[in-house]
């Protein structure tokens, strides 16, 4: 199993497998969760961003911990980012 799919917790892996057996149709998954097609796009695109996040192994316990914190939404993806990116021109900087 890839090591993205493992950090998916069970409500991002339903929405998974909803999606696929909808054939990747947002209009049938939106009618499926009853909400409105931004409401599952949105959710795709923050799913999309989970596993890009999940996807980058990280030595650096900062990053990590950014990371980790992004993905258990405790933190938004456009902070994470800025942090990261942030704490690396530091780092180089050095």
């Amino acid at each position: 199993m890839p090591a993205w799919l493992a950090e998916l917790d069970e409500e991002d892996l339903a929405f998974v497998k909803k999606f696929l057996l909808a054939s990747g149709s947002l209009k049938e998954v939106a009618a499926l969760y009853g909400v409105s097609y931004p409401t599952v796009r949105l959710r795709l695109d923050r799913l999309i961003q989970k596993i890009r996040l999940t996807e980058t192994a990280e030595t650096d316990s900062y990053v990590s911990l950014v990371k980790r914190l992004a993905v258990d939404d405790k933190l938004d993806f456009d902070t994470a980012k800025l942090l990261i990116t942030e704490y690396r021109k530091a780092k180089e900087a050095e």
